[in-house]
């Protein structure tokens, strides 16, 4: 087991003071320069696939195909924003009655990241891949159990040639970013995490007059309608519900489903959660790994058997199994109805909700009725039916239609209510953290 020590007052303040530093030149190395070294980062990393998915199978319990699948998606995101910025940024002329007027966008200076574990490289390279090619800075506070991925995306920078200071991680704990966000050089942070964790920092950037972005929890709503084929939404329901172990904002959480479809729907998703296998991150045919935290997963079984007090029915699993390592089986819940814990708050795990409805009204009714507003989708033979309820009834920054919810950096990524604020990726992403400058010349 590696042992890390934690980072000093001192040591953290010289490392913003160095990314501080580094501003000043990589807002003006330009655009081209900034590409070809997010373009050199993207190969190392697609080069280093295996090794980068066995650290995160050591650190959190990823399956290492999945984890050299996040690898590569980091690396896409790399590629893209190399060959996007400069037009996504690029000056936006407006007829005025001055000889010229426009909008530009600038870099603000060194932008704070608070990183989560599940997806330890994903989540930092969607925000750092937009953030660095506007021409800011990056001081990372990485989740606490994964401070190898921390130093491991900060080698990769160093090692892509990076100028130094232009991106650099923190190992400290939680209870110590609120003077790192109070720091002067530091011009803007962002988050993704819980609900808890949203409100503190945005209570203490607000405090300090500084931007935010907040990418919290979800309880995606996935609606299969009377009209929907149920073996394709019972086969994507599951596929995103056991994506990283279930444990991801935008998995689907609840299923809802109508009273005539019920049976069969039931059957479906027991049939395809059997069929995950679970065990050791490290062989390649585990497609379900360990839960990351013992604790996360007490607090999920919590979830479940509450679940079944309250008169939730247990189809598959809802046992923690005995042996070494946080394993959770595939489980699945019906008969759930509001005031539930599987109804009321998300389950970072893989369990599956179904709820069911009488028709459209009441499913998209209880779509809505939660906290959160992260991801959905819809389920439906009918495309138009299904786009406009998706476009036009549903709470959510995301909602897909005969497809589970994913990340893109070619599309905006972010929720609404409880799910936070702001947006990551595409260029909605690369301004969130620029200076946007109204110029007037008369």
């Amino acid at each position: 087991m590696a042992v890390y020590q934690e980072m000093t007052v001192e040591e953290v303040e010289g490392i913003i003071q160095e990314a501080h530093g580094a501003f000043v030149g990589w807002r003006r190395a330009g655009f081209a320069d900034r590409a070809a070294s997010m373009r050199r980062l993207a190969r190392l990393l697609r080069d280093r696939q295996q090794e980068l998915a066995m650290l995160m199978a050591r650190e959190m319990g990823k399956p290492l195909a999945s984890g050299r699948g996040e690898v590569a998606k980091c690396a896409w995101a790399c590629d893209h924003y190399a060959d996007n910025a400069e037009g996504m940024l690029h000056a936006e002329e407006v007829d005025t009655e001055a000889t010229r007027s426009y909008v530009c966008f600038q870099p603000l200076g060194v932008i704070l990241a608070i990183m989560p574990w599940n997806f330890p490289f994903w989540q930092v390279f969607r925000f750092a891949a937009p953030t660095l090619m506007a021409g800011n800075t990056v001081v990372m506070k990485h989740a606490s159990n994964v401070p190898g991925c921390a130093l491991a995306i900060e080698d990769a920078f160093h090692q892509a040639g990076f100028p130094e200071g232009v991106f650099r991680a923190l190992i400290i704990g939680s209870h110590r970013t609120g003077p790192v966000i109070e720091n002067p050089l530091v011009r803007g942070v962002t988050l993704t995490g819980s609900a808890e964790a949203g409100r503190a920092v945005a209570a203490r950037a607000g405090q300090m007059v500084k931007k935010s972005v907040l990418e919290l929890g979800g309880s995606d709503p996935y609606v299969v309608l009377d009209d929907g084929d149920l073996d394709m939404a019972a086969e994507t329901c599951v596929a995103s519900r056991l994506i990283n172990c279930g444990q991801t904002c935008i998995s689907a959480k609840r299923f809802i489903v109508t009273a005539s479809q019920r049976g069969l729907f039931e059957d479906l998703v027991v049939e395809r959660m059997l069929a995950a296998r679970m065990g050791d991150p490290m062989e390649e045919a585990t497609t379900l790994g360990p839960m990351a935290r013992h604790d996360l997963r007490d607090d999920l079984h919590r979830q479940v058997t509450e679940s079944i007090g309250m008169g939730a029915r247990c189809l598959l699993g809802g046992q923690v199994p005995e042996g070494k390592g946080a394993f959770y089986p595939p489980t699945v819940l019906t008969d759930v109805v509001k005031g539930m814990p599987a109804y009321n708050e998300e389950l970072f795990g893989p369990v599956a909700a179904i709820v069911t409805v009488q028709d459209e009204d009441e499913a998209i009714r209880v779509a809505n009725d939660t906290a959160f507003g992260l991801g959905a989708a819809i389920f439906t033979r009918d495309v138009a039916r299904g786009e406009r309820i998706a476009a036009e009834e549903i709470e959510a920054g995301n909602c897909f239609v005969n497809s589970y919810v994913v990340s893109d950096p070619r599309l905006p990524f972010g929720g609404i209510k409880g799910s936070g604020y702001g947006r990551e990726l595409s260029h909605f992403g690369i301004r969130e953290f620029v200076n946007v400058k109204t110029v007037y010349v008369k």
